[in-house]
């Protein structure tokens, strides 16, 4: 099979020279069944389905860029959740990093997400039909999976609910008439165990049940040397249970329960780089991970990480088969209820605690009728959402601050510095003594409540129409409706947080200025004291009053100079600026979004084994909000509000929400299947309107539309089965991302500058041979090597944005990632009793690499990040009856 979408001038060469490699191959079949992953299937290359898209069409007939992955392949792959998919699927890249629900999912190089509770994922995620909308929702081990299905590009025309950048969909097996089951045992390196079971059989004729659970579970792979604890461990169970009724004349219903639950500790974060501050915490006892050593799976906390997700949910599918049209109701309520807490400074010194716990509540209700009539088949559907999210948090500081802040300001840790500076201020605004001992006490710092509701409608509609023999042409469209509405309720108790230094600053520089001017003219030799001052002022005001001008000229054009301001110095402790919450007189906390996404496709079957297609698709998703520590009013308010009475001192401005994201893609596809060998080869070019950026800050995130963004982009899928027990495949995917357009980011004016975290190439290969043995059984060998080209990390680092944008994008521009990751297994299959035996390996070259980075929290200059999983391997046991 060959796909080629959307091509682009630049990436037109590109797809030639994938066509023309695959022109090389002796004409040949292949079903693919994942990028890496392909199962020979010859005349069986049609039995692999595809639902994605509302209706059964196989692999090839699909004029979609689609990868399948089995239930075999993740089998072999060791396949444990979402984030090990990207290894066998090359235009999906999956990363976690704050917590165990924080999960982001990237197609294409693009998608967001992460553990803002307020932004949904640009990439939906579905189970059995079912939105997942949230992170913590979508990664628990994979439970009983017949396939899933990663459709790339937008897929709004036929989703409800935001997959501007394209659809995971896992797919789960229904209960069995025939009684069936399987069981497995795992164990590997890091004392780990995976135990899952499922079994299904008939109740009656028209009934059947089934049940499925597991445990996973493994030490982390970091040691804690804070906390005498270990990190980035696995401590999760799930229990799935089914229902299937099917009367046999077209009427079946569906049900599904499952719940799952999470306990462990994560994720580890390393020091990359460290300033000033560091040797502060390391001054007081603290300590922070060896930046040269990075991958030395050390990390410290003063305490162990909370993760306690509790997942669950119940959904029931009614099909209804009338002869002429097929009727579908998909219905679902969800709850998922989670609880953190971490030490946000990623030291082992008390520095700062952040807790939060979540509720998130979700209702779908899908209704879609399909029917062929003549040479046109349509899909005709309505959905509707309603969420509510809920999420409370807490940020403390800890025992050792304040002696930490001494240090900061140049203090020897006695906490001298700290009481000068709460005198010098309290001095500055009339009261000497109404500071003393207020400054960087431990204690909750910030603490409040953040919700969303969130209520969404969409009719949707597709039509093909066979124009001619084998020429299909599809219309389709979504009209969204998407209301949100959000509230805070959230303050800050830190008194030095609501100092304005810039103000307090002006006050110093004047008075610093006055008391020289005066001993100047009065001939001291020094500056002049309040009484000489009140001498000089009272014997000559006119003079006095030109002192006074001068002095406070002079500190309005050098207050916010850090070279004549020293309070400015200070601002990087300032971790909990005052808040104004939402909704107010000014912004009212809502979002009325409306649009239509469509999709437009022209599909030729030139041959049996070879299909063409061309298609312009839209992509929509709604508006999201920034609910966070750092969700602050726009900058753009700030006159609104001053004049609403709501700006408090020391006010700092950000982003509050980002409006709709709108993607639109080109493509040309084609699908190619000659026995022995398939291809797909996709070329394309996506634009994406008002991207969503979410950059995490270390306790909180900046949320803005990126303007445009634009990615040019070859696929190229190929499957050979040259003997019966080999069969390899090759997936390659290269992409050209640019925001064209993004002058607001978190480090300046990115307009123009390749995105971040986007390998130009990525490459995954994979083979496998099934050797058939003499007594019956089978012994099979199966191999992927996945390949990312070197990539920057993020565009740059707010922290050091003070320092100028180049500062800022040189800070991050230091760290860069390279995949080259090598899984491999040995498998024997028992030929009678069902028994299989494996052993496996995961990263077998122990290739390291940083996931991600950012500011260092509380450490001005500094950098922290996440690195990813080191080796992992061990043996597994199944049983299949």
């Amino acid at each position: 099979m060959i796909v080629t979408q959307g091509l682009p001038a630049r990436g037109l060469g590109m797809m030639l020279c994938g066509a023309g490699a695959m022109a090389l191959l002796p004409g040949a079949v292949l079903a693919q069944d994942s990028a890496g992953n392909a199962a020979y299937a010859g005349e069986d290359a049609d039995a692999i389905i595809v639902t994605a898209t509302k209706r059964e069409q196989t692999l090839q007939e699909i004029p979609v860029a689609v990868t399948v992955t089995t239930a075999e392949t993740i089998e072999r792959e060791q396949i444990r959740d979402l984030r090990d998919l990207q290894t066998v699927v090359p235009s999906l890249r999956v990363t976690q990093l704050q917590s165990s629900a924080n999960t982001n999912f990237i197609i294409r190089g693009f998608g967001n997400g992460a553990n803002n509770p307020g932004i949904e994922p640009s990439v939906g995620v579905f189970v059995d039909g079912v939105y997942r909308s949230r992170a913590s929702a979508q990664i628990g081990d994979l439970p009983d999976v017949s396939r899933i299905e990663v459709l790339r590009g937008p897929q709004s025309t036929l989703f409800g609910k935001n997959a501007s950048a394209g659809v995971i969909s896992i797919v789960t097996r229904s209960p069995s008439f025939t009684p069936t089951g399987s069981a497995e045992l795992s164990y590997g390196n890091y004392d780990a165990l995976v135990a899952r079971a499922y079994v299904s059989a008939p109740l009656d004729e028209r009934v059947a049940v089934s049940l499925a659970g597991g445990i996973n579970r493994r030490d982390g792979y970091n040691r804690d040397e804070g906390s005498g604890t270990r990190t980035n461990e696995r401590d999760r169970w799930f229990l799935r249970g089914q229902g299937l009724f099917d009367n046999g004349a077209g009427l079946s219903v569906r049900l599904i329960v499952d719940y799952d639950r999470i306990d462990e500790n994560c994720c580890g974060v390393v020091n990359l780089l460290s300033s000033p501050a560091t040797a502060a915490i390391r001054a007081l006892g603290g300590q922070v991970s060896d930046p040269d050593d990075r991958f030395g799976n050390v990390v410290y906390n003063n305490f162990p990480s909370t993760n306690v997700i509790d997942n669950g949910g119940v959904s029931a599918q009614i099909d209804w088969d009338t002869g002429p049209v097929a009727l579908t109701s998909i219905t679902a309520f969800r709850d998922t209820q989670a609880e953190y807490g971490q030490d946000v400074d990623f030291t082992s010194a008390d520095l700062l605690r952040r807790f939060y716990d979540q509720r998130i509540d979700t209702f779908t209700q899908e209704l879609r009728a399909t029917g062929t009539f003549g040479p046109v088949t349509a899909l005709l559907g309505l959905y509707y959402f309603d969420e509510r999210v809920r999420e409370r948090q807490d940020v403390v500081t800890g025992d050792a601050f304040r002696t930490f802040a001494d240090l900061s300001i140049g203090g020897t840790g006695t906490g001298a510095a700290v009481t000068r500076l709460e005198g010098t201020l309290g001095t500055l605004y009339g009261n000497p003594a109404q500071y003393l001992g207020r400054f960087f006490v431990p204690g909750v710092s910030e603490t409040g409540t953040f919700t969303l509701e969130n209520r969404a409608l969409s009719l949707f509609g597709q039509f093909d129409a066979e124009l001619a023999d084998g020429l299909t042409l599809t219309v389709g469209g979504n009209y969204t409706m998407d209301d949100k509405w959000a509230t805070t309720a959230y303050r800050s108790s830190d008194v030095f947080s609501g100092i304005d230094l810039v103000d307090a600053g002006r006050r110093a520089i004047t008075a610093q200025g006055i008391a020289t001017t005066v001993g100047n003219l009065l001939r001291l030799g020094r500056p002049a004291t309040q009484a000489e001052i009140g001498g000089f002022a009272q014997a000559n005001p006119a003079g006095f009053a030109q002192v006074q001008a001068g002095a406070a000229a002079f500190a309005a054009a050098n207050a916010g100079n850090a070279q004549v301001n020293p309070l400015l110095g200070a601002r990087a402790l300032q971790l909990f600026p005052p808040f104004v919450n939402i909704p107010n007189a000014v912004e009212s906390g809502e979002t009325d979004d409306n649009d239509f996404a469509y999709t437009l496709r022209l599909a030729y079957d030139v041959t049996a084994a070879l299909n063409l297609y061309a298609s312009y698709a839209t992509g929509f998703k709604a508006s999201s909000f920034n609910l966070s520590r750092d969700s602050r009013p726009f900058a753009a308010d700030a006159a609104a509000l001053a004049g609403a009475g709501l700006v408090v001192n020391n006010l700092t401005y950000g982003s509050r929400f980002a409006g709709p994201e709108e993607a639109s893609v080109i493509e040309l596809g084609a699908k190619a299947d000659w026995g022995r060998y398939t291809a797909n080869l996709t070329g394309f070019r996506q634009d994406i309107d008002g991207f969503q950026s979410n950059i995490f800050t270390g306790t909180g995130f900046f949320l803005a539309n990126a303007g445009k963004q634009r990615t040019w982009g070859v696929e190229l899928e190929t499957a050979a089965n040259p003997v019966d027990p080999l069969t390899i495949t090759l997936g390659v995917t290269w992409l050209d991302a640019e925001y064209q357009e993004f002058p607001l980011a978190s480090v300046g004016d990115l307009s123009g500058r390749s995105v971040a975290g986007v390998p130009e190439w990525t490459v995954v290969l994979s083979g496998q041979w099934a050797q058939p043995l003499l007594n019956g059984d089978e012994l099979v060998l199966r191999s992927t090597f996945h390949h990312e080209s070197e990539t920057n990390i993020v565009e740059g680092l707010p922290g050091f944005i003070s320092r100028g944008q180049d500062a800022a994008i040189a800070a991050a521009d230091q760290f860069t990632r390279e995949v080259n990751e090598l899984s491999a297994s040995v498998s024997y299959l028992m030929e009678g009793p069902g028994v299989e035996l494996s052993l496996w390996a995961r990263n077998l070259l122990d290739n390291r690499y940083l996931l991600s980075l950012f500011d260092s929290v509380a450490q001005p200059f500094a950098i922290s990040g996440y690195t990813n999983q080191p080796r992992t391997y061990g043996v597994a046991a199944r049983y299949r009856f």
